[in-house]
């Protein structure tokens, strides 16, 4: 498999695909009809055979129930991780009110998703026209997004799942975590990640870092702009109050959530900060 190739596969999709722009027929405001969610991706690789798998299984960085690439896909060889980045319509939308999801963050984070499981199983095809096997961990139906070995919601280790995005897209090389918890990638924090596993061999990237948080210069700007107070300078992200305020947001624009204001007014929003 050409990288290049599926590279520019995937990035004509973004940019023609219309399901990545709002529908008349789903949009929560007439004017937001046709808006564009996602700009044009990043790639990040990696082997299955990275060391780094095995550290993930610890307990206090995912847990002994994520599950490595070849327990998702026996004959995997590599991994390939996705960064979203929203567009500048939905990240300036997000800035006007810091106490209230954007309806446009709304769209990005569910009409959003839909278009990103498309995106898996366009990956998925691509790879398999071409005699190779795949996956996404997201569609798959043993993907889980809680911790078995905790039931309290006030535990961090509740808000851990079987596959991590983030941390996959870590350890591609795509960036590293933020105060917030977030990925800061070359394009920034403001977006969202997918990742495929295939039988396919395509070569891995070094990291341009080596430590969790390298790209994080501690600002403590998503803790000022936290509406659920989530997130401080000595304890980082408390995922119980951030899904807190999340369920507030779901009672309101059911089927609809999200938040995102981490992500925004802050020096990583849509580059790496210096």
């Amino acid at each position: 498999m050409n990288k290049l190739n599926l590279e520019n596969a995937i990035k004509e999709y973004v940019q023609n695909d219309s399901l990545n722009f709002v529908s008349k027929e789903l949009a929560l405001r007439p004017e937001l009809a046709g808006m564009k969610i996602f700009d044009e991706p990043i790639f990040g690789y990696a082997s299955v055979d990275d060391s780094l798998f095995l550290e993930f299984k610890k307990k206090g960085v995912i847990g002994p129930h994520f599950m490595a690439p070849a327990e998702w896909l026996p004959e995997a060889k590599s991994v390939i991780s996705l960064f979203l980045p929203f567009t500048e319509v939905v990240r300036e939308a997000n800035k006007k009110n810091m106490d209230w999801p954007a309806d446009e963050w709304l769209h990005a984070r569910i009409e959003g998703h839909t278009f990103m499981i498309e995106i898996c199983a366009l990956i998925i095809s691509l790879l398999e026209k071409e005699g190779f096997t795949a996956l996404a961990p997201m569609t798959d139906s043993r993907f889980s997004g809680k911790s078995p070995f905790t039931q309290n919601k006030e535990e961090q280790d509740y808000y851990t799942s079987n596959w991590s995005e983030r941390h996959i897209a870590y350890l591609t090389g795509l960036g590293s975590f933020g105060l917030s918890d977030g990925i800061i990638t070359r394009k920034g924090m403001a977006g969202r990640f997918i990742s495929i596993i295939t039988s396919a061999h395509l070569e891995s990237e070094n990291r341009p870092y080596s430590g969790v948080y390298d790209y994080c210069i501690r600002c403590g700007a998503c803790a000022k702009n936290c509406p659920a107070k989530a997130i401080s300078l000595d304890k980082g992200k408390n995922h119980y109050l951030c899904s807190g305020f999340l369920n507030k947001v779901t009672e309101k624009h059911k089927p609809r959530y999200g938040c995102g204001k981490c992500q925004v007014k802050v020096p990583c929003e849509y580059k790496k900060p210096k």
